[in-house]
């Protein structure tokens, strides 16, 4: 119990930019280190968590502390991720002025956040690695980008939209991902076997 609140404390000092700079080290710790998860239970687990309302950090913190031990194990795990961020904001809140005026802190802070850009950029990586592994979640991965990038669409029509197509993939193609390359070879493979004979 302690290790899930030092291990969310920790990732809620270091994730800025949002949770998604947490999912490179969160993946290092819970996949690598820990072996508590698989690289495919992690993908679940970031999907699950992002498309579920609320901050992603929180999210996972919420899901990954309930799968270990139950609902003490998510209220510790939530806790520890969102009470870094508490008192700083607190610490904030009564240094507002200096902040503002303080070329330092405000150097410091530019600097945090060019940090962060990178740590999505890690994020995106990890996980497209692990996410896009067939023509068919290359062209949902790309679409969906199409879709939020180019055409503002809201993030929420976005996620339902590509939940029900996966439903209807797996409804159509039922083992294999749809337009797997394996797949394709395979069919064609049998194909020509069958025109031989």
């Amino acid at each position: 119990m302690w290790e899930l609140f030092t291990i969310f404390f920790k990732l809620g000092i270091f994730t800025v930019g949002g949770g998604i700079a947490m999912i490179p080290v969160l993946q290092k710790r819970m996949v690598q280190e820990l072996k508590w998860f698989t690289d495919d239970e992690m993908m679940d687990i970031i999907a699950i968590c992002q498309g579920l309302p609320g901050v992603l950090a929180v999210n996972m913190a919420t899901f990954v502390g309930y799968k270990k031990k139950k609902l003490a194990g998510a209220m510790v795990a939530t806790f520890g991720v969102i009470l870094p961020s508490f008192i700083v904001i607190l610490l904030i809140a009564k240094s507002l002025t200096m902040f503002r005026e303080n070329i330092y802190i405000q150097g410091a802070l530019g600097g945090l956040k060019a940090a962060a850009a990178g740590l999505v950029l890690i994020a995106v990586w990890q996980v497209g690695r692990t996410a896009v592994s067939d023509v068919f979640s290359a062209l949902c991965a790309i679409s969906a980008f199409l879709l939020i990038a180019v055409f503002d669409i809201n993030v929420v029509y976005v996620i339902i939209l590509f939940l029900l197509i996966g439903v209807a993939k797996e409804f159509l193609f039922p083992g294999k991902p749809a337009l797997d390359p394996e797949a394709i070879n395979a069919d064609e493979k049998e194909s020509t076997k069958k025109d031989k004979e």
